[in-house]
C-alpha cells in the first residue's frame, strides 16, 4: 500500500471522524492529534493507513467558509460553498431572525444567496408569506417559489440550472421541506445518507450531521441539519456593517467616522431607517449582533 499523499473532498463529518470522497472511493479518515477544524466541503491531503481508511495531513486553502458561533465556540457549517439556499415555507412559519442571520453569514463569507419558498400549494398562507419576503427581495435577494410535494417535476426543473457548476448548501428550520427538496434533487440521497451514517458509525442519527452529495464533478449540494439558532458572535463590527447590503449606500456618510449606527447624531444609517430605506427589523438585528459580538468568550 502506497503512503503517498492523496487529495479528496470531505463529504461528511461526525466528531473527529470524516468521510472523504476520492474519485469513486470513500475513505474513513481521522485528523492527526486532537484538531477537528475540518469542514464538510474541505479539500484535504491525506495518507492511507489501510484500504479504506486514512489520516488527514492538511486542509487545502479554502475559497469560502460558512460557520455559526455562540459566545463559547464556533461550529463549522461548510467550506468552499459558492451559494446558500435558505429554505422557508408557507407553513409552518419561519423566523425572520434566522433568515436574516443566514444572509449576514453569507454576505460576510462572500457567498451568494437564494431564498427558496417551498409549499406554495398552501395557497391561503401564500400572500402573507410573500409579503414577509418582500423585505429581502427589496434589497436584492432572489426568491424562488416551489412546491416539492405538489409539483416535483417543476421544482426539480427550477433548481437544476441554479445548481449547475456550483457548490450549494441548503439551510432551514425543521419542517420547511428541505429533506424533500434534497431527495428530489438527489434521488439516491436516502441511500447515500445511510451509507455515510454506517461509515461514520452514527447509528440512527442520520439527520444530525452535514453531508455533501456530488451531482457531477463540478456540482455539489450540501444538506445541513435543521437548526433554530444561528449565532454570529465571530463577526466584528466592521464585518457586520458591511454584511447588511442595504447599509452600503450610507457607510462613510455619517457625521462621525467611527459611527456605530446605534444612536449617534447625524448617522446616515439611522436616517435611512427613519426614511424607510432600511427595514427597522434589519437594523434591530444589526444592533443585536453588535451586542452579541461584544459578549464573545473564546
Amino acid at each position: 500500500m502506497s503512503l503517498s499523499t492523496e487529495t479528496g473532498t470531505v463529504i461528511a463529518a461526525h466528531g473527529r471522524h470524516y468521510l472523504i470522497q476520492l474519485g469513486a472511493e470513500k475513505l474513513q479518515c481521522v485528523t492527526r492529534g486532537k484538531k477537528s477544524d475540518v469542514a464538510v466541503g474541505d479539500r484535504v491531503n491525506l495518507k492511507r493507513t489501510s484500504a479504506n481508511q486514512g489520516v488527514i495531513e492538511s486542509i487545502q486553502e479554502r475559497k469560502t467558509l460558512l460557520y455559526r458561533s455562540d459566545q463559547y465556540k464556533s461550529k463549522l457549517l461548510a467550506a468552499n460553498v459558492t451559494q446558500l439556499f435558505i429554505v422557508v415555507a408557507t407553513e409552518p412559519g419561519f423566523t425572520d431572525d434566522l433568515v436574516s442571520r443566514a444572509l449576514v453569514a453569507a454576505e460576510s463569507a462572500g457567498v451568494s444567496v437564494h431564498i427558496i419558498l417551498n409549499k406554495t400549494d398552501i395557497t391561503e398562507a401564500l400572500p402573507r408569506t410573500r409579503k414577509r419576503l418582500e423585505m429581502y427581495t427589496r434589497i436584492g435577494y432572489p426568491v424562488h417559489e416551489v412546491s416539492a410535494v405538489a409539483t416535483p417535476e417543476a421544482t426539480r426543473a427550477a433548481f437544476m440550472p441554479l445548481l449547475q457548476g456550483q457548490s450549494t448548501i441548503l439551510i432551514g428550520q425543521s419542517g420547511m421541506g428541505k429533506s424533500t427538496l434534497i431527495n428530489l434533487i438527489i434521488p439516491d440521497a436516502a441511500i447515500a445518507t445511510r451509507e455515510i451514517s454506517a461509515a461514520l458509525d452514527t447509528g440512527k442519527h442520520t439527520t444530525t450531521f452535514t453531508r455533501l452529495y456530488f451531482m457531477d464533478e463540478d456540482t455539489a449540494i450540501i444538506d445541513s441539519p435543521g437548526f433554530q439558532e444561528f449565532g454570529l458572535y465571530q463577526l466584528s463590527e466592521g464585518m457586520l456593517e458591511r454584511a447588511f447590503r442595504e447599509f452600503s449606500p450610507y457607510l462613510g456618510k455619517c457625521k462621525f467616522y467611527n459611527c456605530h449606527h446605534l444612536n449617534e447624531p447625524q448617522c446616515a444609517v439611522l436616517d435611512a431607517v427613519k426614511a424607510g430605506e432600511i427595514a427597522p427589523m434589519r437594523h434591530a438585528l444589526y444592533v443585536q449582533l453588535l451586542h452579541e459580538s461584544s459578549q464573545k468568550l473564546y
